[in-house]
């Protein structure tokens, strides 16, 4: 689920078919309208994602909300790149809007992989070991330049106070159903937790979608949609939403994260996990199931700090 929900109402997604894509390739990149196109079958929900043949991709934002991204990673994930020491989705073409699609689009190289999850991941100490490896590495990019907390990236990077007017609304909807008073307790604890003001660059949705596996270990990581620079806390929020005690220890430990923003980190997994269970009616669905183990793993670990 986007954090749009966190801002109104879900935007109107338009509809994308296999047939229209063909003909956006064919109109502007005609050296690949030979190259079959076929949708992914899991393609997220901010962007429409299909198979263009074998190694490429065609990326379509569903919304004008998400369209702002295109040209953000356009620029920036080749220069990203090079410096991260796993494979991350670099664009190889910017399209643009047509009479039958209005927004810019992308096409990219396709990495193979399967999305991470608790189960699929084989070992969380080796995985936590290459996530902050991963994110170390992103950390040292020099930020000059880089994108600032913005509607493109539903303000990652900046206050986590941003989000309070929905967690606000969250929690009410929750009310009997989880403790409300120890979330506000840690919220509260996050928010007033400063931030140093080093600005550096961060992913923005260190999701499990978003955190491929091959043979059950880190391979690559996709959708830079919200990156930017500024506080990188958002980056930390997958400790609570895919690792354990132990490999959450040992992240912070080789991330050296100190504590106020280990504690900003836990608020961003908090609303996250919030914003999932509010708004899923299916107490049952993968994403709600997966968004209150992040809910119990942030609440056990808030009352041993």
């Amino acid at each position: 689920m986007s954090d749009v929900f966190a801002f109104g109402p879900a935007p109107q997604r338009i509809p994308v078919t296999t047939e229209l894509v063909r003909g956006l390739v064919a109109e502007q990149f005609p050296q690949w309208s030979d190259h079959p196109v076929r949708p992914v079958d899991d393609g997220g929900w901010d962007n429409w994602t299909f198979h263009l043949g074998d190694d490429l991709s065609v990326r379509l934002p569903t919304a004008a909300e998400y369209a702002l991204a295109v040209e953000k990673e356009h620029e920036w994930l080749p220069r990203l790149a090079p410096q991260l020491p796993f494979p991350v989705s670099v664009p190889v073409a910017l399209g643009r809007p047509s009479t039958d699609y209005p927004f810019d689009w992308s096409i990219r190289r396709w990495i193979a992989g399967t999305p991470a999850s608790t189960s699929a991941i084989a070992d969380l100490d080796r995985f936590a070991t290459d996530l902050a490896r991963f994110l170390a590495a992103l950390q040292r990019i020099d930020p000059s330049g880089g994108p600032g907390p913005g509607v493109h990236n539903w303000f990652r990077g900046g206050s986590l106070r941003t989000f309070e007017p929905f967690t606000t609304r969250a929690l009410a909807t929750l009310q009997h159903r989880i403790d409300v008073d120890l979330a506000w307790a840690i919220w509260s604890d996050a928010v007033d937790a400063r931030w140093d003001g080093r600005v550096r660059w961060f992913h923005g949705d260190v999701a499990a979608g978003n955190l491929l596996l091959q043979d059950g270990q880190l391979a690559a990581v996709i959708d830079f949609g919200t990156c930017g620079v500024g506080d990188p806390a958002c980056d930390l929020a997958v400790a609570w939403t895919l690792l354990d005690p132990p490999s959450r220890g040992r992240f912070r430990e080789l991330l050296d994260v100190g504590e106020a923003s280990w504690r900003r980190g836990r608020g961003w997994a908090l609303w996250k996990a919030l914003s999932t269970v509010a708004n899923e009616p299916d107490p049952d669905e993968p994403a709600a199931v997966a968004a209150q183990r992040a809910l119990d793993q942030v609440f056990a670990d808030f009352a041993e700090s």
